[in-house]
């Protein structure tokens, strides 16, 4: 096992802790288990991005070197980092722990899937010839920062329906989740942020394919699931800004987007495409 990956796995674990720290200020309505958890999350996003740095530098060792973004664990460990952050970020400008406790065991299971998981291959490998680009970077960090706001805008969005579908008693879990106006925004503020980087992502990745194998598009599957994830979101923020729409439908929307994220994500690894690198 690398150094890095070793940090990583570590990491995990403190992903977990802070995610049952953030569960347990939910359920006993305490604010130092929050705050011990958002500390504690900090330390795992300097744990988490500190192995992403040595896994770069380890690749140079390996003598391949490049930026760790070419595979599913890397990805796995980029994805984790910057869904703490965005979720970290957002519980400090609200000051509410509780957008916390839903996206941070997002982090937790990410990055579990990735130091876990028997399937998913944490050996440094060198790049094939089609990711020998300047543009992986930029196509890559950019698409996962739309995932991560979009996994963001998921847990808000089962926050907010929990809320309206449940009566709220004074003292209850319920009571302590957000109000459904601050939910409401705060939907539509990370779709926002998501789709801006996912508009990027596709946009860099075209001209990566272009100069890759000589098209802008192919209609890979993964390509394909790309632009029906775009389209979603695309859809939403039309009915958000030119219909009204809010609340429950929105939120609704919100949870089938992140649906298609996660297809586009794992599901089309399982079939044959440009894109088969992505399930090593």
């Amino acid at each position: 096992m690398n150094n890095s990956s070793l940090i990583l796995s570590i990491v995990t674990f403190v992903y977990g802790f802070s995610a049952v720290l953030y569960i347990s200020a939910w359920i006993f309505g305490k604010e130092a288990p929050a705050r011990s958890a958002r500390y504690i999350g900090m330390v795992g996003m300097a744990g988490n991005l500190a192995g992403f740095v040595l896994r770069w530098v380890e690749s140079y060792g390996h003598g391949y070197g490049h930026i760790p973004l070419s595979n599913l664990y890397e990805s796995l460990v980029f994805f984790a980092l910057t869904i703490a952050l965005i979720s970290i970020v957002i519980e400090v400008r609200y000051r509410n722990y509780m957008i916390s406790t839903f996206a941070m065991p997002l982090a937790f299971i990410a990055l579990a899937y990735a130091s876990l998981s028997p399937s998913v291959n944490d050996k440094i490998q060198p790049l094939i010839p089609a990711l020998k680009s300047n543009w992986l970077t930029t196509h890559v960090v950019t698409c996962f920062l739309g995932y991560a706001g979009f996994a963001t805008a998921f847990g808000i969005g089962v926050m907010y329906l929990v809320r309206e579908s449940m009566t709220v008693k004074k003292g209850g879990l319920i009571s302590r989740l957000p109000e459904g106006y601050i939910l409401d925004e705060l939907i539509q503020k990370t779709v926002m942020f998501g789709f801006l980087f996912l508009t990027v992502g596709i946009i860099t990745g075209a001209v990566w394919a272009n100069s890759a194998w000589g098209t802008y598009w192919s209609w890979d599957p993964k390509e394909t699931w790309s632009l029906i994830t775009w389209f979603v979101y695309a859809i939403m923020l039309h009915l958000r800004y030119m219909r009204g729409w809010g609340g429950a439908k929105i939120a609704a929307i919100s949870i089938i987007g992140f649906m298609a994220v996660m297809f586009t994500y794992f599901g089309v690894n399982f079939l044959p495409g440009l894109h088969s690198y992505g399930s090593m």
